[in-house]
């Protein structure tokens, strides 16, 4: 079983494609960081963002069907 699961990230973003955006958009800022610093991590931008998400770190605004 893989961490976190599926399930609970749709939880936490309210569905897929946000959940898609959500990770899109932190691989990337984490991207850029590890450009800018020497020493980089082994683990990868898109693993790490879900972590993140996973852990409630990143917060998601406007998740859910009733969001406007």
């Amino acid at each position: 079983m893989l961490y976190p699961s599926i399930d609970k990230l749709i939880d936490l973003c309210g569905s897929k494609y946000a959940l898609v955006v959500v990770t899109a958009k932190r691989a990337r800022r984490l991207q850029n960081e590890t450009l800018t610093q020497p020493g980089s991590s082994t683990t990868r931008n898109v693993s790490r963002a879900l972590w993140e998400i996973g852990d409630g770190k990143i917060a998601v605004e406007g998740k859910g069907p009733q969001a406007k």
